[in-house]
This record gives C-alpha cells, structure tokens and sequence, in this order.
C-alpha cells in the first residue's frame, strides 16, 4: 500500500516554476511575480498567504 506524503502547505520555488503557466492563467501575471518574489526571499509562506497579502 502507498501512501500520501504529507500536506506541507508552504510552496516551494519548485511548485511556482513548475505550475508558472497556471498560476498566470488563474490569478494574473502580477500574482506570479509576488509568487516570485516569496520564493527568492526565501521566506516560508502558503500559497493563502501570498494571495492575501495584498487584498
């Protein structure tokens, strides 16, 4: 039997180059960059987090 890793709930830079298009196409190139700038600050944050920090 398999199992499920573990819901970490934090992106990773990984998470946000490889769903980039995705990402662009549902929230908007300037969400992306915010994505982009969390991964290179290397801070820890949920996807949530990123989405709300500006509404």
């Amino acid at each position: 039997m398999q199992t499920q890793p573990d819901v970490q709930g934090a992106i990773t830079g990984k998470d946000v180059l490889v769903h980039s298009v995705t990402i662009v196409r549902l929230f908007g190139p300037i969400f992306y960059v915010r994505c982009l700038r969390a991964m290179w600050s290397g801070r820890v944050c949920t996807f949530l987090e990123v989405l709300a920090e500006h509404r």
